[in-house]
């Protein structure tokens, strides 16, 4: 949840057809032309659907019309982390500012314990499943350039956005380095979403983190365990699903990029702004596997963040 969630739990370890007659006659679609079209009730005001083996698209719906994506954007984060080459068991001390960021958002948060000693691994796993926007902040800080932390946290999202143009996501623009975006000038599209997506789980420590439920991460300097949700109701629910980050907002609504993998076959899909996003998910990777599969949606712990 970005900043309109409300106060963040914190767990300890926490013209119908062209016609030359005057008259036109429009018969409805045959079944299959309707099946051949995409799938059919998705509610997103924008998706995706993407074939990563083939980096084919394979359905979309305003495809190009720019939104504004929430948390989703910590895609982007964890893939200017890991893409930088940095080691990941590099250790970073948590911050009291990184505390004071999420409290005066109301930011959902990984918990962070000021002065505990965690790995950038174990920070991205802060990241990603209980959608840490302290965890995001100590990132950025840590891997931005600058002698102050506006001075390297604004270097941080300069990267995002430079990668953005790397990859080719033409309609895309970042000017956050978690979701939270005061001026609103932090969007993106369903197909920049989708490249950004495929690329990221090309990654093998980004597809290890984003297919995890829950995980456990201990801090390197203090008797300290740290117990994360995966804000992914997805996963766990739909067979075959492998990721990968949720997201919402007041203005961005709810958002979800999402991936699955069956028969050697994975596919990704970017849902943004969507009145319910887990059955529009579903009826996305239904239709991309020509399946019908029933699903009975992951319960959080009470204690776990809501994104």
């Amino acid at each position: 949840m970005d900043r309109n969630g409300g106060r963040p739990v914190r767990r300890w370890g926490t013209a119908l057809v062209a016609s030359t007659a005057a008259i036109a006659v429009v018969l409805p679609a045959t079944t299959a032309e309707a099946a051949a079209s995409g799938p059919s009730g998705v509610t997103a005001q924008g998706a995706f659907l993407l074939d990563t083996g083939k980096n084919s698209r394979l359905w979309s719906k305003s495809a190009d019309t720019k939104r504004q994506m929430a948390s989703t954007t910590k895609v982007m984060t964890a893939t200017v982390v890991l893409d930088s080459g940095v080691d990941l068991n590099k250790l970073i001390t948590i911050k009291q500012s990184y505390r004071d960021y999420v409290a005066r958002n109301g930011a959902s948060t990984a918990d962070l314990r000021v002065g505990d000693k965690l790995t950038v691994r174990q920070l991205l796993y802060g990241l990603m499943l209980p959608s840490g926007c302290d965890a995001a902040y100590a990132l950025a800080d840590t891997l931005g350039s600058g002698s102050t932390e506006a001075a390297r946290t604004k270097s941080f999202i300069g990267k995002m956005n430079k990668k953005a143009a790397a990859l080719g996501m033409k309609n895309t623009k970042y000017d956050s380095f978690d979701g939270i975006s005061a001026a609103g000038a932090n969007y993106t599209t369903p197909r920049d979403t989708a490249k950004l997506a495929g690329h990221a789980m090309a990654n093998s420590t980004f597809g290890t983190v984003v297919k995890s439920t829950s995980t456990q991460q201990k801090a390197a300097n203090i008797n300290r365990t740290y117990y994360w949700d995966n804000t992914n109701k997805l996963l766990g629910s739909y067979k075959g699903a492998i990721g990968i980050k949720t997201g919402t907002g007041s203005v961005a609504g709810p958002c979800l990029v999402f991936a699955a993998q069956r028969n050697g076959r994975t596919v990704v899909g970017v849902i943004l702004n969507a009145g319910n996003r887990y059955a529009d998910a579903t009826k996305m990777l239904d239709w991309a596997y020509k399946t019908k599969t029933p699903v009975k949606l992951r319960q959080l712990p009470e204690s776990a963040q809501k994104d």
